[in-house]
């Protein structure tokens, strides 16, 4: 038969292809240095098996960050005066609520408005709200406390605002006018002129 398969008409399902012998002279035709160059570590055997985020010997990236100071730092934030993240909640997240619901911190995360109690919250000023509410959050906005008292809700807060504390300038002392400038040297000559008038009367 012309279509039997036999050992001498047996080939395979792809061609084979010729792996690359790297390192034999520039007749390999992979040439003289075989795709690796001159010299360097690249160029050595196992060069390319360094671990993912290796940077040649120096710090690394992942080992620099955390010795970053500030509020940058993981162990600052969010949590004491390092505070730096607020979870928003817009006044249009709101109007789904009824009259008259007290909106608490565990009402929000019920409805998926925040994700977590433990992280502040601010209510900010995006949208519109007819519905008279009374809002419990760390922070507002003032065009959201605007909203929400037009409304005829009103909002509390759960920590009480950071007074900035206005900076205290030194006053310079204000230089002689022009016109005390005559009286001023009319004093100097008499104090001058005393000592003189106490040795011709001695």
């Amino acid at each position: 038969m012309a279509n039997e398969l036999t050992l001498s008409n047996l080939s395979p399902a792809q061609p084979r292809k010729n792996r690359k012998r790297v390192g034999r002279g520039p007749g390999s035709g992979n040439g003289r240095y075989s795709g690796r160059g001159i010299k360097g570590q690249k160029s050595r055997s196992g060069s390319h098996m360094m671990r993912a985020g290796f940077e040649g010997g120096q710090m690394p990236i992942y080992m620099r960050v955390p010795k970053l100071r500030g509020n940058t730092s993981k162990d600052a934030m969010p949590v004491g005066p390092f505070r730096t993240y607020q979870q928003p909640v817009n006044v249009r997240d709101l109007e789904q609520f009824d009259n008259g619901t007290d909106v608490t911190l565990e009402l929000l995360k019920q409805h998926g408005l925040i994700t977590r109690t433990s992280v502040d919250v601010k209510i900010l000023g995006d949208g519109e709200l007819t519905k008279k509410l009374t809002v419990s959050a760390h922070a507002a906005s003032g065009s959201a406390r605007v909203k929400i008292e037009a409304a005829g809700g009103s909002i509390a807060l759960l920590r009480e605002p950071k007074v900035k504390k206005k900076a205290v300038r030194k006053v310079k002392p204000v230089a002689a006018d022009v016109d005390d400038a005559p009286e001023v040297e009319a004093v100097a000559e008499v104090q001058a002129a005393t000592p003189e008038t106490e040795e011709a009367g001695n």
